[in-house]
């Protein structure tokens, strides 16, 4: 069932380091986390005349909220709220649930979640369903890199992928000079999106 039909969801937006992010829950948990310009996001769920509706105090979005701001302060390595991954098909289901399985500070490669699922084959498939993840970040699909190394693509954009590696100690040192996340301020300058995943918490 593609998540634009879930007629049940409420949303909110929230202010972050990484630029302004879109949560949507369901009766069932969280079924939305989406970065400002994510490809494949629900545009016509999220504004319009069709939009669901706004619910910032909604328990399961609240809780989701400041468990990711905790996650970017690097006070918070893993994340406690229900998901709502009914939105997408078997194949993409499954390939959520391993991406989820991913450790805070891991990585793997598209090719090795592949095999991991027992789908060697399907490595081109797999890549699909990952960049259609709709549950950004907490189902951490921006630890999954190339079979070279490479950061490949990510439907928040590289910069984002760069900072969440960065942040979790995660990127590969051959990247490692990449520009910081680029902030607001003069032309030219950068905030430095630098929390130390050191003793990050639950």
């Amino acid at each position: 069932m593609p998540i634009a039909t879930l007629s049940s969801c409420v949303q909110t937006r929230i202010a972050t380091p990484l630029g302004d992010v879109r949560l949507a829950a369901s009766p069932r948990g969280l079924a939305g986390l989406w970065f400002d310009g994510q490809r494949h996001q629900p545009v016509d769920r999220l504004d319009g005349p069709g939009a669901w509706p706004t619910d910032p105090d909604h328990p399961v979005m609240a809780a989701a909220a400041a468990q990711f701001l905790e996650y970017l302060q690097g006070r918070r390595s893993r994340f406690e709220v229900p998901l709502d991954l009914g939105a997408g098909t078997a194949f993409q289901q499954e390939v959520w649930r391993a991406l989820a399985a991913i450790p805070h500070g891991a990585v793997t490669s598209y090719a090795a979640l592949a095999r991991d699922l027992g789908r060697p084959l399907a490595v081109r498939a797999v890549g699909a369903a990952v960049g259609r993840n709709p549950v950004s970040v907490i189902v951490p699909c921006h630890r999954v890199l190339g079979s070279d190394g490479t950061l490949t693509g990510y439907a928040g954009g590289l910069p984002r992928k760069t900072a969440l590696l960065r942040l979790e100690g995660a990127l590969p040192a051959g990247l490692r000079s990449l520009p910081l996340w680029p902030g607001d301020g003069a032309a030219g300058s950068t905030v430095a999106f630098q929390v130390s995943a050191a003793g990050a918490g639950a």
